[in-house]
């Protein structure tokens, strides 16, 4: 099956052609903002969406891939860098960083290189879904291959439940 470059961000369908991968990406009518709509439209557990996530460490921005049924614990992403303070980014700062307006920002194929970090729950699907740099676009891959075209580090940064 081979890529619709008209349904991928033309970013990100740039990125699928330097890495040479061939993922299907799949577009809905309707956008798929949050994980749980993510995981309706794809038929999928919401613990397989990959939400793209960008902090801010000591004014640096950070990539935190994570799985859409947790949250990102910012007290850990803080001892994982070994920063003073992380906190989410603002609109204009997740654009600027990846390119990608939030909603839509792809594992990969970013404007600028960041440090990414990438929770291990991911690890626990044989296919994980992500966006492919739209609202309205997604596409399946490996966890394993997901996280390595990232160039994430395997960390433990969800939020633990009680």
């Amino acid at each position: 099956m081979s890529t619709h470059d008209t349904d991928a961000h033309p970013r990100f369908a740039e990125a699928l052609r330097e890495l040479g991968l061939e993922v299907p990406v799949r577009r809905f009518p309707d956008a798929t903002r949050t994980a749980a709509e993510a995981a309706a439209a794809i038929g999928c557990d919401v613990s397989e969406i990959v939400k793209s996530l960008i902090f801010e460490a000591d004014g640096v921005p950070v990539l935190v891939l994570m799985d859409g049924s947790s949250r990102v614990d910012v007290e850990r992403v803080r001892q994982e860098l070994g920063a003073e303070s992380v906190r989410r980014a603002n609109a204009d700062l997740v654009r600027e960083t990846t390119g990608y307006a939030i909603g839509g920002v792809p594992p990969f194929g970013h404007a600028t290189r960041t440090r990414v970090l990438a929770d291990r729950g991911l690890l626990d699907h044989d296919v994980v879904w992500a966006a492919a740099g739209t609202p309205h676009t997604v596409f399946p891959l490996d966890p394993k291959t997901l996280i390595a075209h990232a160039g994430g580090t395997p960390v433990d940064v969800r939020e633990r439940t009680a």
